[in-house]
């Protein structure tokens, strides 16, 4: 375990393995470094891999204020510059692709390609994910709609560490971050517009792969590969899982996913 300074608020990341580019493993809102538990000393055997934890959450340090977005990208950054990772590939954990992306935009080149793993709404959001969100923001109903949330990532899944994750470790965190969560994203897609046109935004723009098992939907595949034949650079693969972390099931197929589209 290592640590890294973000302003004033100590950042923990594990520092595995050796060889550039190196995977940053970036968690999702509500979520530790533990959820990459499987996955990424797997990927530590073929290349250096760095996790950490956000500010709030896991081991590292709590500010003292609010935070957003803009807060978990200068946390990634901390965590490079500790390093001393030249050349990197985020590997980011649903929403945690808006940092991915943001990286691209202020490192350039040094952040040579994107994972993207399980980001379930990589188009145009449906009313009932905003419904979802807003349901999260309110004091009388987020643990509701956390639950109803839950179940919906957990489908027919019973694997004790997984369910003990979601359930334990995502289900500990308070009203205060799951409001901030739900904040944050909803602000990513008004200001930004969807995950793709995002991504078809930038200029350059650069290779990007998304591992994911939710949603089943084949609609869902086939217009992530409607969208990757005009988009050459960009490329979908859906994982032989069935919850929203698959790295808790398919560890090996995500890590040999990764490796080859890295390598």
């Amino acid at each position: 375990m290592a640590q890294a300074a973000s302003g004033d608020v100590p950042i923990v990341y594990d520092d595995l393995g050796r060889g550039e580019p190196a995977l940053l493993f970036l968690p999702g809102w509500c979520t530790n470094r533990t959820v990459f538990q499987k996955l990424a000393p797997l990927c530590g055997r073929r290349r250096r891999t760095l996790v950490l934890d956000w500010r709030g959450h896991g081991e590292s340090g709590s500010p003292t204020g609010d935070f957003g977005n803009d807060d978990l990208v200068e946390d990634s950054l901390s965590v490079v510059q500790a390093s001393g990772a030249q050349q990197f590939v985020p590997v980011a954990l649903s929403h945690a692709g808006w940092v991915a992306i943001e990286l691209r935009r202020r490192l350039g080149v040094r952040v040579e390609k994107i994972v993207l793993l399980d980001w379930i709404i990589m188009m145009q959001p449906p009313r009932e994910f905003f419904d979802a969100l807003e349901g999260m923001q309110s004091p009388s109903r987020w643990r509701e709609a956390l639950e109803r949330i839950f179940s919906v990532w957990l489908g027919d899944v019973d694997e004790a560490a997984l369910v003990r994750f979601v359930r334990e470790e995502m289900g500990s965190y308070r009203f205060e971050m799951w409001e901030r969560a739900a904040r944050e994203i909803a602000a990513a897609y008004a200001d930004l517009g969807t995950p793709l046109q995002t991504l078809a935004a930038l200029d350059p723009p650069l290779p990007v792969m998304h591992l994911y098992a939710q949603p089943e939907d084949p609609r869902y595949l086939a217009a992530q590969q409607s969208f990757a034949a005009s988009h050459p650079w960009f490329r979908a693969q859906r994982l032989n899982a069935r919850s929203h972390f698959p790295m808790f099931e398919v560890p090996d197929q995500m890590a040999a996913s990764i490796e080859q589209f890295v390598g």
